[in-house]
């Protein structure tokens, strides 16, 4: 759906009950501007009723309502039929600086509530929204661009902010500040009145040009935003590729170039401002100025009675600058409603997905001690292009088997779905006698521990990359498992030891140094079924020993499965299937293997050769 779309009232109805649990700020926020809208257009003929009381003296006195202001105003005047016109002068304006205080109050209170009310509605939105992309499948991360979920999870949810804070409740309080001033203007002079509104067919004309200017010339801006915040991200992880290859000037003339279109979508945005708001004044000026020559043919340019008119056509000027102001921003509040609308329903469609793993298991207690069975299990990631076909094997407790075959056999999948990270098509996956989706999928994953070829670390201490914030687990604990894996003595040697953080991604730390603390994780969370993906394949020699030692001490006791290119860190499993083209084509202890003419022997010979 485009930011131009049409005015979805089902999707209105759906975000305004989020409003519900905030109807308390919501009305007060609306009194408030429904407040503000009633009192501000009476400004102009308090002070037209002045001219005519101290001023310019009008022949049958003030109006009707400035007679009962007069009558009001004499309650705080002591004595009042002796008082002089100066102290009424200054009880008026009193009144006046009162009006504007009580104004300025109530324009505070309806900017702050009606904010507050949209950074509630978005927190809860955003909240939702990342519980709700925390149960869905990895299929939905494969095929989705983190760019995209960021999107949802940050500018969609401020767009959908605004409105409420500068939207819809300001769109309401401009409109029936509008009416107020038209009313007021007509109860005066609907001669005069007409005469304003003459250029408002035009105003509201250019007002539509220009939203349609600025829409475009937002969208622009975005993409090229979008372009430069790319290709910035890309390139300041990639520094050392540029570097290397020696692409410094040619990658700055591209961020040149990106960076040109982004200056000029910033200037068109720039150039509809500066046409339209001139030409808002100049109509504005246009309506004062027919007033004017209204007035003095009227008069037939006679001293008198352009004096008799004078405070009216003060207030009505007055009025004209108050009328023009909410016209002027009608517009833009227009254009921040769709475009927050159009948000709302791109966030509502990721909510309204089903792409979560049903967790409707009721087994809260996984019982260990017994074997992990694949029974004839299929799997695709799309329709039935199979990756798995047919799996069968069984790891009995406290047994290893490992999982070795050519990149894209199908290893990493078997373990994806033992964790259900994916949902297999075919076949059961067992623990004991228990299908693994009977079992609450918080139970299923506690149990099980992963350490994986790429580890991923957050950009924070190596105490809370180990415990996960996880209070229970004790710093001595941590320690404890650090020396069993053999890293306690790099950690402490880091500035901080234990609290050093590790940077972005754990940029702080070797390849080698990040798999030791997946091991101390995994230590400490105390697993009872383990997984190894290939967790030396991109480290040195030295690293490799004390990962191999870390191995060792973590597969004690535990039921394991092994993933590995090098075969030398496996010939002591239990068994060992050999995974190709998503079968298994040979199983085996190393010793039984080796001795076969096969895939086994083929790859521990490329191993070792």
């Amino acid at each position: 759906m485009s930011e131009e779309a049409k005015f979805d009232r089902r999707l209105f109805s759906r975000l305004f009950r989020l409003v519900k649990p905030y109807r308390a700020i919501f009305y007060f926020s609306l009194i408030s501007i429904i407040l503000l809208a009633l009192i501000g257009p009476y400004r102009p003929k308090l002070i037209k009723e002045m001219i005519d009381l101290f001023v310019i003296p009008k022949d049958g006195g003030a109006s009707e309502f400035g007679n009962a202001v007069q009558h009001f105003l004499s309650f705080f005047i002591k004595n009042p039929e002796e008082a002089t016109v100066q102290t009424f002068l200054l009880s008026w304006t009193i009144l006046l600086i009162v009006l504007l205080v009580i104004e300025s109050i109530i324009l505070f209170i309806s900017t702050y509530y009606s904010n507050l009310l949209g950074q509630r509605i978005i927190r809860d939105i955003r909240i939702n929204l990342y519980k709700h992309f925390n149960t869905f499948k990895l299929s939905y991360f494969d095929r989705t661009p983190n760019g995209t979920i960021v999107t949802r999870m940050i500018s969609d949810i401020e767009a959908i902010a605004e409105v409420f804070s500068t939207g819809l409740l300001t769109i309401l309080g401009d409109l029936l500040k509008l009416f107020v001033i038209i009313i007021l203007m007509f109860s005066e002079s609907w001669q005069l009145s007409l005469i304003v509104l003459l250029p408002i067919p035009l105003l509201i004309v250019a007002t539509r040009i220009f939203a349609r200017a600025m829409k475009n010339s937002f969208q622009t801006e975005r993409v090229q935003v979008n372009k430069l915040n790319t290709f910035v991200q890309e390139h300041l992880s990639g520094m050392s590729i540029v570097q290397l290859f020696n692409r410094q000037d040619r990658e700055y003339r591209k961020f040149e170039a990106i960076n040109k279109d982004h200056r000029k979508a910033h200037v068109d945005a720039v150039w509809a401002f500066s046409i339209f708001f001139p030409v808002v004044e100049l109509l504005s000026s246009l309506s004062i100025a027919g007033l004017i020559l209204w007035v003095m043919w009227q008069s037939n340019a006679s001293h008198a009675m352009i004096q008799s008119s004078g405070s009216l056509m003060f207030g009505f000027i007055l009025w004209v600058h108050m009328l023009y102001r909410p016209i002027r921003q009608l517009a833009d509040r227009f254009n921040i409603l769709q475009r927050g609308m159009v948000r709302a329903e791109r966030v509502f469609e990721v909510l309204d997905q089903k792409e979560h793993i049903d967790d409707n298991g009721t087994i809260s207690i996984l019982d260990t001690n017994q074997a992990v069975n694949f029974d004839n299990v299929w799997f695709a990631y799309k329709d039935e292009e199979w990756v798995l076909k047919g799996i069968d094997f069984k790891v009995e407790p406290g047994k290893s088997v490992a999982l070795v075959g050519t990149t894209g056999a199908g290893k990493s999948t078997i373990i994806n779905l033992l964790t259900r990270f994916y949902e297999f098509q075919k076949g059961e996956i067992l623990i004991g006698k228990n299908s693994i989706r009977d079992f609450e999928l918080s139970a299923l994953r506690k149990n099980i521990g992963i350490v994986q070829q790429d580890v991923f670390l957050f950009s924070d201490s190596i105490m809370n990359n180990i415990t996960l914030g996880d209070e229970s687990i004790s710093l001595d604990q941590v320690i404890a498992a650090a020396k069993k894996v053999g890293a306690h003595d790099f950690i402490m040697q880091l500035p901080g030891e234990y609290q050093y953080n590790v940077g972005e991604r754990g940029g702080a730390l070797s390849v080698g140094q990040k798999q030791l603390i997946s091991f101390i994780r995994a230590f400490v969370y105390n697993p009872k079924i383990l997984i190894l993906d290939e967790a030396t394949a991109s480290v040195d020699s030295e690293s490799e020993a004390l990962i191999q030692n870390a191995t060792k001490e973590l597969q004690r006791g535990r039921t394991s499965i092994v993933i590995a290119h090098r075969l030398s860190t496996i010939v002591n499993s239990d068994e060992i299937l050999v995974i190709e083209d998503g079968h298994i084509k040979e199983r085996g202890t190393h010793q039984e293997l080796i001795q076969k003419d096969g895939q086994y022997k083929r790859l521990y010979d490329l191993n070792f050769s």
